[in-house]
């Protein structure tokens, strides 16, 4: 029993000492210092995402497999493992931010590991055709945020007349992975709203939505959650047809790291 004992220890000592080996060297990779579009002001005051700047180091040739990993493609969690992997920021995971701060981080490591340079199919409004254009992903500003926020990361929103006075969070990376096509508008508020009228009961705030709540002020709500959520302007002006400029947006597509 003692010679077993000692062999699986000394297996877990031989793994330790492995993974300490590769986590100094993957230190040793230059790196970057990332800041975030939701300026860290919506996580609370006791996170490290407060600071507002999350260190990352660069892609190696070694990361390049995440990205062609079969079942991080089928389980559409390559952007994650891809992130879990190359933020150096200790006790920081992926889903613990917001979706607009991971695409930050994204967008940073695609800079940093081939270039900013983006093939995007836009359509030309003047003439309806699809235009191969390219985004230099280095020049995408922040959206302008400017809600002040509590010590734990929470916004206040009031109706129109007074009536529903809110406090409201925005939700992270794995909150919005339980939001379906089905309940995608009721789930955003539940997940959102953390006090309603004083009441922070999770059970009385869903209750409140159900019941009390009409659609109108439901809408005016989600109305000020989608203005004023931090971001990423993706809103970039292009060349059309006939040599003049238009506006579009565009989105980050799966083949973000293929070029």
């Amino acid at each position: 029993m003692t010679n077993v004992s000692s062999k699986l220890n000394n297996q877990d000592l031989v793994l330790l000492a492995k993974k300490n080996y590769e986590n100094s060297q993957r230190a040793k990779t230059p790196g970057t210092i990332v800041t975030l579009p939701s300026h860290g002001l919506v996580y609370s005051e006791s996170s490290i995402l407060r600071s507002n700047s999350i260190e990352m180091r660069f892609m190696t040739a070694y990361d390049e497999d995440i990205l062609t990993n079969s079942s991080y493609l089928k389980e559409g969690v390559i952007f994650k493992k891809l992130l879990e992997s190359l933020i150096l920021t200790p006790g920081i995971q992926p889903d613990d931010l917001t979706v607009s701060d991971q695409d930050k981080l994204i967008i940073a490591a695609r800079i940093h590991a081939y270039g900013p340079i983006y093939p995007v199919l836009v359509e030309d409004p003047k003439t309806g055709a699809k235009l191969s254009r390219e985004v230099d992903l280095s020049k995408l500003q922040h959206k302008p945020f400017a809600l002040v926020p509590n010590k734990d990361g929470e916004f206040e929103y009031a109706s129109s007349d007074n009536s529903i006075q809110l406090k409201f969070k925005f939700i992270t990376a794995k909150e919005t992975s339980l939001i379906g096509e089905d309940n995608a508008l009721s789930k955003l508020m539940e997940l959102s709203i953390t006090e309603i009228n004083g009441n922070r009961d999770t059970t009385a705030i869903i209750q409140f939505l159900k019941f009390e709540m009409r659609a109108i002020e439901a809408k005016n709500f989600r109305n000020y959650l989608t203005t004023n959520s931090p971001g990423i302007n993706y809103n970039v002006q292009f060349e059309g047809e006939d040599g003049g400029t238009f506006d579009a947006s565009f989105r980050l597509q799966a083949d973000l790291f293929w070029f």
